[in-house]
């Protein structure tokens, strides 16, 4: 058997290879005429859906997704290579490099005995190198977090930060007392009947069940999702048994009966529903 990394190696210069040729003269005019902003969007596609092999447990899909997201960088690298802005290979070099300078406990003498031994410390290298590089310091530590990313992570990060320079309950009691504070003024935002302080208060309640997450050490992104999956799968039970959707009327009492008979059998694993997910 080929030694893994040699087999690998080879496999990835094909990558490279396929994707030049693609983008060459004579090659395939949709590939060609791609840009970094226009492949933005389906690198955020694969993303979530090698996210979504992951929840459902589809390791062969796993494998084909892995490849399909491998693409995405090979491709805006490519682009780049032609702009002559940099290689794949300044990449690789950048990626190796950074994991060796931020595992001294492991390339080097320094110490880490737990995860969270680890987290400070990257984080420390990670302020030194800007540092290092003459960047400025940010005016706030949340500056640190990007914007550009999905909502319930860029909230779990900033509070994890906040919460990092002490502003963080002392229980999670108070987060508990918070969620109830935050529900009841979404209740009394309907009064008023204003749109804009609806949104700034449930805004407010859905920062509030994130930080609740965080502090449970629940990962509120993976968490939705899972719930997403599971009201998916219920609501075709519903479907599928009140045959919904073929001119047939039933009531609201009819499809929370069987909404609540497939959360039973879903706890009892007896769910047997296909969807396509």
């Amino acid at each position: 058997m080929a030694d893994r990394f040699q087999e690998a190696g080879t496999a990835f210069v094909e990558l490279l290879r396929l994707m030049a040729r693609l983008r060459a003269p004579g090659g395939c005019p949709w590939d060609q005429k791609q840009t970094f902003d226009s492949i933005k969007p389906y690198t955020l596609e694969e993303t979530y859906e090698v996210l979504d092999a992951i929840d459902r447990r589809d390791w062969p899909g796993l494998q084909g997704e892995l490849g399909d997201l491998l693409l995405q960088p090979v491709f805006l690298a490519e682009i780049a290579r032609e702009e002559q802005l940099f290689d794949i290979a300044d990449s690789l070099r950048a990626i190796n490099e950074k994991l060796v300078r931020r595992h001294p406990h492991i390339f080097g003498d320094a110490e880490a005995r737990t995860a969270d031994d680890v987290k400070k410390r990257w984080d420390e290298i990670k302020k030194a190198e800007r540092a290092d590089a003459g960047q400025a310091l940010a005016s706030s530590v949340l500056n640190e977090v990007l914007r550009a990313q999905p909502a319930l992570v860029e909230a779990e990060k900033i509070s994890a930060k906040a919460a990092g320079l002490g502003f963080e309950w002392p229980t999670v009691d108070g987060v508990l007392e918070k969620l109830t504070e935050e529900a009841s003024e979404v209740a009394a935002a309907r009064q008023t009947g204003s749109p804009e302080e609806l949104e700034h208060e449930v805004g407010d309640l859905l920062f509030t069940v994130v930080n609740l997450a965080r502090w449970m050490k629940v990962d509120s992104e993976q968490a939705l999702r899972k719930a997403n999956a599971r009201f998916r799968d219920r609501f075709a039970y519903v479907e599928r048994t009140l045959a919904l959707g073929e001119g047939g009327a039933h009531s609201l009492e009819d499809m929370e009966e069987r909404w609540q008979e497939a959360k039973r059998l879903d706890r009892a694993g007896k769910q047997t529903i296909s969807v396509d997910k």
